[in-house]
């Protein structure tokens, strides 16, 4: 491998299409304010250096980022790459991994609206990111030990497995399919409407109007807190420790719960039939 050492690069395409190299401790900003500096790059490994320019790695193949930092002037830095790795970065740059194949995120700190969108292939653990519309229609992703913050997140994703996990987020899985999230805190409102074999195992939920509109939904061990006219038109299978403020309208399945404040029959536009149980089969609907 060849060593690029202690250096500044401010130009347009400062080191395009560079091959088995690696640059350490390098600053790419500067006057010149050049765009795509590692663009098109093959086997690379970045250590240590600082970005303040936009657009840095596109089409990169087979790289690490890696104890590096991405202010909020490298507006999209990583597009169209695949097989990379970033880990223990400080990322703020807005867009970050767009259409992006076969990407393992560890222990980063991550400040992106719009982050992962269209990618395939992610791998993210350990890690803390505040972003709007996180991984929007991404597909084949596994989660473990994330706490992320932002609205809209998870829509339209494909193929998602979420464990260890802390979610503080509006409008999160909607219009997902085969998602599962175990050992997590979810919170936000609106959850999952309108997702597809969306599961959740021993997991806490909290917020109003959660998992209405969704087809093959199964809950397993899970605490609902706040969870008001939960599940209107689901189909559903719900197994709760504790109390569900209120259900409206199940579209079919079986919730049981210990105790539910209000069971909501009135106003369905569809056919409704799920039962709402009390533990030792005691049937409140």
């Amino acid at each position: 491998m060849k060593q690029i050492l202690d250096q500044n690069f401010d130009k347009e395409r400062s080191l395009y299409n560079i091959k088995n190299t690696d640059v350490i401790n390098c600053v790419f900003a500067g006057p010149a304010d050049g765009e795509s500096v590692l663009k098109e790059c093959r086997n690379i490994s970045v250590k240590n250096c600082k970005f303040s320019l936009r657009y840095p790695l596109w089409h990169a193949k087979r790289f690490e980022l890696k104890s590096s930092s991405l202010d909020d002037l490298t507006r999209a830095p990583i597009w169209y790459s695949n097989n990379g790795t970033i880990e223990d970065c400080k990322i703020n740059g807005v867009k970050c991994l767009r259409e992006c194949k076969n990407i393992t995120v560890n222990n980063c700190d991550i400040v992106s609206p719009e982050f992962g969108w269209r990618c395939n292939g992610l791998h993210i653990a350990n890690s803390n990111i505040d972003s709007m519309y996180f991984l929007f229609e991404s597909k084949n992703i596994e989660i473990e030990n994330l706490n992320m913050s932002g609205k809209y997140s998870f829509q339209y994703v494909k193929n998602l497995h979420i464990i260890d996990s802390n979610l503080d987020t509006k409008d999160a899985f909607w219009h997902s399919k085969n998602v599962t999230v175990e050992n997590s805190v979810v919170k936000g409102e609106y959850l999952g409407w309108f997702s597809e074999n969306l599961t959740l195992i021993n997991c806490k939920i909290i917020g109003t109007q959660p998992l209405c509109y969704c087809k093959n939904l199964k809950l397993i061990n899970c605490i609902m807190e706040d969870t008001d006219l939960a599940f209107e038109y689901s189909d559903v299978d719900a197994e709760i420790e504790g109390d569900i403020m209120s259900v409206k309208n199940p579209k079919s399945g079986t919730i049981v719960a210990d105790s539910v404040g209000e069971v909501v029959n009135e106003d369905a536009v569809i056919r409704c039939c799920g039962k709402v149980l009390i533990r030792k089969e005691k049937m409140l609907a």
